[in-house]
């Protein structure tokens, strides 16, 4: 079980560059496995619509069809934000930046125990949540 940030899977789904190699490796092997699970934060499904009606994002169809045809993907689920995890996003320990998705993607990934692909230096730099890049 693997969690995504929001521009990994942006990256991901659009086949970008930018995705670093090993990352999609790691995606790749997690899609594979029988028991593979790749989780999306459903505030990244808000991200995503936010950088959209801001003209920051383009994607190739309308965003409801886009996030449809993401959880279309076998073994890909958007996962609801409980409230035991969005309190634990106010608790995370240690010193983190004050983003609110960031918190609530790396509170999700520690919920579940799994590794967060991200690029983001911050979320990288934090010492209590396992990161793949």
């Amino acid at each position: 079980m693997i969690v995504l940030d929001t521009h990994a899977l942006l990256w991901w789904v659009n086949g970008d560059s930018q995705l670093s190699q090993h990352a999609l490796q790691v995606i790749e092997h997690e899609m594979q496995a029988d028991d593979g699970e790749i989780l999306i934060s459903a505030i990244s499904a808000w991200e995503i619509a936010l950088l959209v009606e801001k003209s920051r994002l383009a994607l190739s169809m309308a965003t409801d069809d886009w996030l449809k045809t993401v959880e279309e993907i076998e073994g890909v689920r958007f996962v609801a934000l409980d409230a035991a995890t969005l309190v634990e996003s106010t608790r995370l320990p240690g010193e983190f930046h004050k983003d609110p998705a960031d918190r609530m993607i790396v509170a999700l990934a520690r919920h579940f125990n799994a590794d967060l692909i991200t690029a983001d230096a911050k979320i990288t730099a934090y010492r209590h949540v396992r990161t793949v890049w």
